[in-house]
């Protein structure tokens, strides 16, 4: 091994005493993630070379077309995951229901697994940054197979949770609740070697990252907010500059290393919010306290839900202190919970 360079395996490896009642497990199941993450990242570097693009004449549970390059992701890391021994259920974004896992090898396997195998799909085709966001739960029955409730557990139980983006570099960036590392795929040795230790987001930024298109449908509080963002005021940095990549790792990545917030409200075709709570929302919050950040739905800390559903949405708002706490201020001031939910049933009834 070249001297000063510490690989996502070694890394793993050493935080292992981190976890005494793991005995190794969790570290392979980020190993097995991480493999994964690799294979994919092959096919979305060629994906414009041979017939990986466009859709694949199949629908999800969330009603959205998918990517043939989303069925493959879900498949490889459905499959690492299986082959791995350490995970007993795998719930899929682009699954209906929960993938329970009933292989040889993961007869006494503990941990689950939520996973978005390729957010930000919609990019793929004109060569922009997608992800992978994924979680890791505990098992909490004791006997018989793993079941639903396994699966819905609040924020709060993670026991790890990472994002891959697959960019003009490809990097993992995780935590297990002892802070976030980021690791830079080096192509010439095929290994994630750490290059953001210990990572930090800035307490305030001048980022914003919204999808603006929605405008007209946003709460009150939130169309506040942008207009607050875009008024001059050289004491608060302002205007902020907007960045919307389209990808929810890649933009609280560039907001995790730059300072920013990320918002995606509730809208009039999304009344619950649109990004999902456990493959999206749970795992991105996890990530950004443990590197010094703030996430909510505008109201409540996002790791606080209680998740009643496979696929419940939420509204989020997530990133530097600052921006979120003031988000959140004009959301409680113009857009209270009884506010919302009264949007939401209009919105229904129309």
């Amino acid at each position: 091994m070249m001297s000063g360079i510490k690989t996502l395996g070694q890394f793993i490896i050493e935080k292992q005493a981190d976890f005494p009642y793991a005995k190794g497990e969790l570290s392979r199941l980020l190993r097995d993630i991480g493999i994964a993450a690799k294979i994919v990242n092959r096919e979305v570097n060629k994906a414009g070379l041979v017939d990986i693009l466009g859709d694949a004449d199949t629908i999800n549970i969330q009603g959205e077309g998918q990517k043939k390059l989303d069925v493959y992701a879900n498949d490889q890391f459905i499959s690492a995951l299986t082959s791995g021994g350490e995970c007993c259920i795998v719930a899929s974004e682009e699954e209906d229901d929960f993938v329970r896992i009933d292989s040889p090898v993961s007869k006494n396997a503990r941990y689950i697994v939520c996973i978005d195998p390729l957010d930000g799909s919609s990019n793929i085709d004109i060569n922009v940054t997608v992800g992978t966001i994924f979680s890791i739960y505990r098992r909490k029955s004791t006997e018989g197979p793993a079941n639903l409730n396994d699966v819905l557990q609040k924020g709060t139980e993670q026991v790890a949770a990472g994002y891959v983006i697959y960019g003009s570099s490809t990097m993992m960036v995780y935590t297990t609740g002892k802070g976030v590392n980021g690791f830079t795929l080096d192509p010439s040795i095929g290994e994630f070697c750490l290059s953001h230790p210990n990572m930090k987001i800035p307490e305030d930024g001048v980022i914003y990252s919204i999808n603006e298109g929605n405008y007209v449908h946003f709460p009150e509080g939130v169309k506040k907010y942008i207009k607050y963002a875009q008024v001059e005021d050289a004491a608060t940095n302002r205007p902020y500059t907007s960045r919307y990549i389209g990808a929810m790792a890649a933009d609280i990545h560039r907001n995790l290393i730059k300072g920013g917030i990320y918002m995606y409200p509730t809208t009039a075709s999304s009344p619950k919010g649109k990004l999902r709570l456990l493959y999206e929302c749970n795992p991105m919050a996890f990530i950004i306290e443990q590197a010094g950040g703030i996430a909510s739905d505008g109201l409540n800390r996002i790791l606080d839900i209680e998740p009643t559903e496979l696929h419940q949405r939420v509204a989020i708002f997530v990133g530097s202190p600052t921006m979120v706490r003031k988000a959140e201020e004009f959301m409680a001031e113009f857009s209270p919970v009884e506010k919302l939910k009264e949007d939401s049933a209009t919105i229904k009834s129309a």
